[in-house]
């Protein structure tokens, strides 16, 4: 599977809105492995069909299991998601402040308060519906990823420009967790 190209701030289709994809073909399914490839390779963990230039509602996620013996797995990691035509259709009243990046914005971070939990309903890349409901870091990353699709980045949601920050060459030992 190739590793994609991705798209970068200065590109405008990250400020526009994905089209709903209505034909459910192998192409579309190849799009879904590409993509998730590619977020690996950039140590992502979401990564959104604007992203790699494709402007199709569709996002793929993963919390990924650490390499090494020392670290506590994620409660959410080593499963992934493909889903397309996504929606937020009901969210928590709580919101929590967290940490985010995002491949198209490399370099950068911010705290951004997102809904504690996310009930989204979707359809899987055999175009079956579905309605799931995260919460956490993976509400997180679905709610990141969803705005992409509707051509919002994560500094939007910033208000104080204080919570927004640029990483050094130290801060980033090898990457960290963008989508």
């Amino acid at each position: 599977m190739p590793i994609r190209q991705i798209v970068y701030i200065n590109d405008e289709r990250l400020r526009q809105k994905a089209k709903k994809v209505k034909q459910f073909t192998p192409g579309l399914k190849k799009l879904a492995q590409d993509m998730l490839e590619t977020m690996r390779a950039y140590d992502g963990v979401g990564l959104a069909g604007p992203q790699v230039g494709v402007m199709q509602r569709i996002f793929v996620a993963e919390i990924p299991v650490p390499n090494d013996d020392d670290t506590e797995p994620h409660p959410q990691s080593g499963r992934n998601y493909i889903l397309v035509n996504p929606e937020i259709v009901k969210s928590s009243e709580t919101l929590v402040e967290g940490q985010e990046g995002c491949l198209s914005i490399p370099n950068w971070q911010g705290f951004v308060e997102r809904p504690e939990w996310v009930e989204v309903k979707a359809q899987s890349i055999d175009g079956r519906k579905i309605k799931l409901k995260v919460n956490g870091y993976l509400a997180r990353i679905f709610s990141h990823e969803i705005d992409h699709l509707n051509g919002i980045l994560f500094f939007d949601h910033i208000t104080d420009q204080e919570k927004l920050w640029e990483l050094s060459a130290k801060d980033t030992p090898g990457g960290s967790a963008s989508s």
